[in-house]
């Protein structure tokens, strides 16, 4: 069905400190640490934009691959639907700096599940059209949309920043897609929410239920069944499983549950926050850098979303 024939991965020069935190929420450093893990987060700086950053993680993918931007055909930039600027395309933003003019422009918005919903939509129209090749940009704002003041938001501080660029296509690839499938829970769609505050967006949680991590693993769980049923597959053929770096305690648990060892797994808490939808590319690139992939090895990449969403997506290492 086609697949990825290379990505690259971007982080912001800025970073928010978990002093800055402390500093305007009053949240005590230890409690803040229990959420970040880390004492920084990769984060916009006053001066950076998040279609900036997938353009230069587009132009040095197309570089390192020799793509001609006129091969282009689908540029899909991924996210919350919170641009750097209202009622505008980063999608036709970048193709514009990048000259790919012969590609349809568009954004997919299901938050930190937009990539790999923008990756199977690019390969569906692929299938449909022929050759061709689609770039599918992540990317986003999250900790501009944090506020660090309110004592409330303490669960959202490890929220961070990151763009990837990834190259879809029919051929030449190095992940093959063999199965991808997502779901949503309407009954969650409003718990958490965005408000106009200080002239920005800043995201707010409702009045707290209960029930969302139960419902994490119950998604997750029944994703994963669903996708090992369709690559005939099984739990121990399963290489890496990858997740979305938002919450480790979840991440744990659903180990621990499907059966996956965390030694099959990516921990990036030590260093990264939660960088959006670029988590599970984040993962798969160190699982590059370190040497660990293998031909033939399977890898799931699992992905969630406010809304609230759940996906899973399997991959084949095809070099």
């Amino acid at each position: 069905m086609g697949g990825i024939v290379d990505f690259e991965i971007r982080l912001p020069r800025s970073s928010v400190s978990v002093a800055r935190m402390h500093a305007a929420s009053g949240v005590p450093a230890e409690a803040i640490r229990e959420i970040t893990h880390c004492e920084e987060i990769p984060a916009l700086g006053e001066d950076e934009l998040s279609w900036e950053l997938a353009l230069e993680a587009a132009a040095a993918l197309l570089d390192r691959t020799g793509t001609r931007p006129e091969d282009i055909r689908q540029v899909i930039f991924a996210g919350s639907g919170e641009w750097d600027t209202p009622f505008w395309s980063p999608a036709a933003k970048v193709a514009a700096a990048l000259g790919a003019d012969r590609a349809h422009c568009f954004e997919v918005t299901n938050f930190c599940n937009a990539g790999t919903t923008a990756i199977q939509i690019a390969l569906d129209r692929i299938a449909a059209g022929g050759t061709g090749h689609a770039l599918v940009l992540v990317g986003d704002r999250l900790s501009k949309m944090v506020d660090y003041d309110d004592p409330g938001s303490k669960e959202l501080f490890n929220f961070g920043d990151a763009a990837a660029a990834v190259l879809v296509a029919g051929e030449g690839l190095s992940f093959e897609v063999l199965h991808s499938t997502a779901r949503t829970d309407p009954s969650w769609s409003d718990y958490y929410f965005g408000e106009h505050r200080r002239e920005r967006l800043t995201i707010r949680r409702g009045e707290h239920r209960s029930g969302l991590a139960d419902a994490y693993v119950d998604n997750f769980t029944r994703l994963i069944d669903e996708t090992l049923a369709a690559v005939g597959g099984k739990k121990d053929d399963v290489s890496y499983f990858l997740i979305n770096q938002g919450d480790r305690r979840m991440h744990e648990r659903l180990l621990r549950t499907v059966g996956i060892p965390e030694s099959r797994s990516v921990f990036n808490y030590h260093r990264l926050g939660h960088m959006g939808g670029a988590d599970t590319l984040i993962a798969l690139r160190d699982l590059q850098t370190r040497g660990a992939l293998r031909h033939g090895d399977l890898i799931l990449l699992a992905t969630s979303a406010m809304g609230f969403s759940w996906g899973v997506t399997a991959l084949e290492c095809a070099r």
